[in-house]
């Protein structure tokens, strides 16, 4: 395999997803630590050491390079992965940022998340770096999450919940919205419903894979291929996956993280 790509859970299918329509001709190992999902209501210590151990199973995998799709621990966890995993690192904050930055027409800036992500200020930590002065209003938006596994990405429901969590920015006047989380690709009918369409949406996923285009990864493999991993296979796995990966995973693995794997 190529690239690793890791995350908590099932999100980071969408930044497969996108990678895979960026670069398809490169080959894609996944890994969800399913069995400790969320990252996101975990403390900083415990994120870190998850992912010291993600780091090494893609290091006794063999991949070339890894993607970090979970935003919790790009957020906190970066440098971890970097300094465990031998090889290149490509986390999701930065180039949201980037594009963030890009997409901004000088209105505020807004990022939501995961509370753990929120609480790091990763993304508005590096937005106000590159753009000294600019708002950047942050909110923890963790209902969306089971909102986008269930299923519930129109309609009623997701619509008062966004309403709820995206008042501070309605208020704000914010032009540019960052999707902190690779739950929310799913919710962007009712982002866009909520906020209107003046407002430009930032979907990390999307960003990560242009970011790794503008890298070369994959650059003249032409075999694709995937192979997923997971560390419970065990409820509705396989069917919420599919909701964010836009079709059937064949094959599932099980495999063990922690100290002894």
């Amino acid at each position: 395999m190529s690239w690793g790509v890791f995350d908590s859970g099932v999100g980071g299918l969408t930044v497969v997803r996108a990678l895979r329509e960026a670069l398809p001709g490169v080959r894609l190992a996944y890994l969800g630590d399913t069995a400790r999902v969320p990252y996101g209501i975990r403390s900083v210590e415990t994120v870190r050491r998850y992912a010291a151990e993600a780091a090494r199973f893609f290091a006794r995998d063999g991949v070339r390079g890894l993607v970090v799709a979970c935003n919790t621990a790009s957020a906190v966890a970066l440098d971890v992965f970097e300094e465990v995993f031998p090889g290149k690192v490509l986390g999701v904050v930065e180039p949201g940022v980037e594009e963030a930055v890009a997409a901004t027409r000088g209105g505020p800036i807004g990022v939501i998340g995961t509370p753990a992500t929120i609480r790091s200020d990763a993304y508005g930590t590096r937005i106000r770096e590159r753009l000294p002065g600019v708002g950047v209003i942050s909110v923890a938006c963790p209902l969306f999450v089971p909102l986008a596994e269930e299923g519930w990405t129109r309609g009623e429901v997701p619509r008062l919940v966004a309403e709820r969590y995206l008042a501070p920015m309605l208020e704000a006047r914010i032009d540019t919205l960052v999707l902190g989380c690779t739950h929310y690709p799913l919710l962007k009918p009712v982002l866009r419903e909520v906020l209107g369409e003046g407002v430009r949406l930032v979907d990390s996923a999307e960003a990560v894979a242009r970011a790794a285009a503008r890298l070369g990864i994959g650059a003249g493999e032409t075999g694709g291929g995937e192979r997923f991993s997971v560390t419970d296979a065990g409820g509705s796995f396989r069917e919420v996956a599919a909701r964010f990966l836009g079709r059937e995973i064949p094959v599932l693995e099980t495999v063990h993280l922690g100290p002894a794997a």
